[in-house]
């Protein structure tokens, strides 16, 4: 990515969902599964990101099915009171349908965990359009194989967050900053059991980056508990603003900050 978008977006944000999916390995605790978006028509063309897209319509028709096999209201367990118990099923039917098209991995929606919420702000950075994407987290299940669908996806690959985020800082790929941030938040744990225990343990935090621009270009992005954004209370681990430094956003002071409170 070489460029920043300048537009002021007004609609409305896509429901959308996105699955970090999560396995552990022979060498690692932790690995995340990312994939590329080779034929993106956006900026954010050969971006790695988690699987994921915008809810469709048949989503909403699944919903009936998803909220009798989750045993409590899908609402609630977003935490999120202003949807409807139809609304939220949707989302976790759509993140297992866009998992499944995009990787061939088969998900229930039991094993979906919420991790965070992510809003598009007003003036996005990478693309010309809004989200209001529900991240969730997902064990990788054992007997199944993730590969990419060769059409919006095309490669894949398994990396710990500490060296996709390397990978990042040192030019070898391109990250949206909400990989940016989660991969950061990810790297914390020790094991999936503990990063799933601790997610079922809070609300998922909701994430409205802050835009800061000034005259000579440079362009920042804040998060909860930084001086300049909104919401004074911390949300998320890491850095709270990232910079536009070359052609990427980076934290102030390097990578080692990707992992201080």
């Amino acid at each position: 990515m070489s460029t920043l978008n300048d537009s002021t977006i007004t609609d409305k944000p896509i429901d959308a969902a996105t699955v970090i999916l999560l396995r552990e390995s022979s060498h690692a605790p932790i690995e995340v599964l990312l994939l590329c978006r080779g034929n993106s028509k956006t900026v954010m063309n050969n971006a790695w990101v988690f699987p994921g897209g915008k809810k469709d319509s048949a989503d909403a028709d699944n919903s009936a099915r998803i909220i009798q096999s989750l045993g409590e209201a899908p609402e609630t367990l977003l935490n999120e009171s202003e949807l409807s118990s139809q609304d939220a099923a949707s989302l976790y039917a759509a993140a297992c349908r866009e998992t499944q098209e995009e990787t061939g991995v088969l998900l229930e929606p039991t094993a979906l965990v919420p991790w965070s919420r992510w809003i598009t702000p007003n003036e996005p950075s990478m693309m010309k359009k809004r989200f209001d994407a529900r991240f969730f987290i997902a064990p990788m299940p054992l007997s199944q194989v993730a590969t990419h669908d060769g059409v919006e996806a095309t490669d894949s690959k398994w990396l710990t967050p500490q060296s996709a985020l390397q990978d990042y800082v040192d030019e070898k790929i391109t990250l949206a900053p909400p990989q940016i941030m989660s991969l950061a938040a990810l790297a914390r744990f020790n094991s999936i059991e503990e990063c799933i225990r601790h997610s079922k343990g809070i609300r998922p935090p909701c994430i409205q980056p802050g835009v800061l621009k000034s005259d000579d270009g440079t362009r920042v992005l804040t998060y909860p508990g930084d001086p300049e954004h909104s919401v004074s209370e911390r949300r998320l681990p890491g850095p709270t603003r990232l910079v536009w430094s070359g052609a990427h956003f980076e934290p102030e002071n390097g990578y080692d900050s990707f992992f201080v409170d």
